[in-house]
């Protein structure tokens, strides 16, 4: 099996007080140092109705409008990103929801301090994130490239 099969994708949201605090750079410079490929990105004041069918998981949960209202306060920058293994991967690089309890080296490790302002969401499965990208983008919206560094970043 080629690496090219092994491909998946996964939904990444800068939240607003990462936007806020001027993050997006540095979160999206790690994902590409990784190695992994930005197929589709959008700067955008998420509706509450678009934030409404994100987190329907949550809808029961005590915290869930005040988490619908925070993520309707200021602009989130949505992406989608491809790579092997890309949603564990990314799961590990982001840490744990409670940033008290991410290592340093983590998004979340280094940049934040409470789980309610916790910098940045990511899916959690390959199932999660095929959902969140079909809400958040219009399937002409991903770009299929090449990366011209592909064979230095995985073996045939």
């Amino acid at each position: 099996m080629t690496s090219q099969n092994k491909q998946e994708k996964t939904f990444l949201a800068v939240k607003p007080d990462g936007v806020h605090r001027g993050l997006v750079g540095k979160i999206v410079s790690r994902f590409e140092k990784k190695g992994f490929k930005l197929v589709a990105m959008k700067f955008i004041q998420a509706p509450e109705e678009l934030l409404y069918q994100h987190y329907r998981d949550l809808k029961d949960k005590s915290f869930f409008s005040g988490l619908v209202k925070y993520m309707a306060s200021g602009p989130v920058v949505a992406m989608v990103w491809e790579g092997e293994n890309v949603v564990k991967t990314a799961r590990f690089m982001l840490g744990e929801t409670d940033p008290k309890k991410s290592l340093p080296g983590s998004i979340r490790g280094d940049f934040a301090i409470q789980v309610g302002r916790n910098i940045i969401h990511g899916s959690d499965s390959v199932e999660s994130a095929n959902k969140e990208i079909n809400l958040w983008f219009r399937a002409e919206e991903l770009v299929s490239w090449h990366k011209i560094d592909q064979s230095m970043i995985y073996e045939d």
